[in-house]
């Protein structure tokens, strides 16, 4: 395939190097805005900018009818209306808050244990998510999905916060240390002992090879998909 890489930090030169490894071509590697010249013809595009471009970004490749696989957190309040953009345009997108195949199975497992506490009260519910120092976005896209996750599966709740469970608000706390990839644990507590189910990721490997997998899966469809998709979750 021939991808474009819109968006080059930390993630879009690991996605680079994964890439070509599988055998895809890179055409383009952009950190400005995307346009039919600098884009250079891609079968996919694939997204890891900041939350303050990433709309902008995914605008101008989807009205080239251009796919988009994204990554980028933190724009959320505009999904909806990239996800018309991607419809009216007759392309495809797939957002995902976490590529990680680890992740994905860890949403599924995330949702069957919410549905299995939400008849027992002895149990309170709380989220922390820890990522490196430079993430810009706080809670994550991917602890925001977790909460999204219990949410569904749980009458409890019917929203989540930062910092400490309260009522029917889910509580996330957002840590940020040092070079830390990203991990994420929800707690189930009582007053005799604790339930946790966690996440750790060791590098951005698994991120940038989940993204590479989404843009081969996605070539030549139509509409908006998420890895649930893509992993027959």
């Amino acid at each position: 395939m021939r991808i474009a890489l819109v968006g080059y930090g930390k993630m879009g030169k690991i996605i680079d190097e994964i890439a070509q490894k599988r055998g895809h071509e890179i055409v383009a590697r952009l950190k400005e805005t995307p346009t039919a010249e600098n884009l250079n013809n891609p079968d996919v595009a694939i997204e890891f900018s900041l939350p303050e471009v990433a709309y902008d970004n995914i605008k101008a490749c989807l009205e080239h009818k251009i796919p988009v696989i994204c990554g980028t957190t933190g724009w959320l309040e505009k999904k909806e209306e990239v996800e018309k953009m991607a419809v009216d345009n007759d392309s495809a997108f797939l957002y995902g808050s976490n590529f990680s195949l680890g992740v994905n199975l860890f949403f599924a497992l995330n949702e069957k244990v919410a549905d299995i506490m939400k008849n027992v009260d002895e149990y309170s519910c709380q989220l922390e998510e820890i990522h490196h120092v430079h993430k810009k976005d706080a809670p994550s896209g991917t602890a925001i999905s977790i909460a999204e996750g219990i949410i569904k599966n749980n009458p409890k709740f019917n929203a989540w916060k930062l910092e400490e469970t309260q009522g029917k608000e889910l509580g996330i706390f957002a840590i940020r240390e040092d070079e830390v990839p990203g991990t994420h644990s929800v707690y189930y507590k009582s007053e005799v002992d604790e339930i946790e189910i966690k996440h750790t990721a060791f590098n951005r490997n698994g991120f940038a090879l989940g993204a590479v997998v989404a843009a081969e899966w996605i070539k030549d469809k139509k509409g908006n998909f998420t890895m649930k998709d893509v992993l027959g979750l």
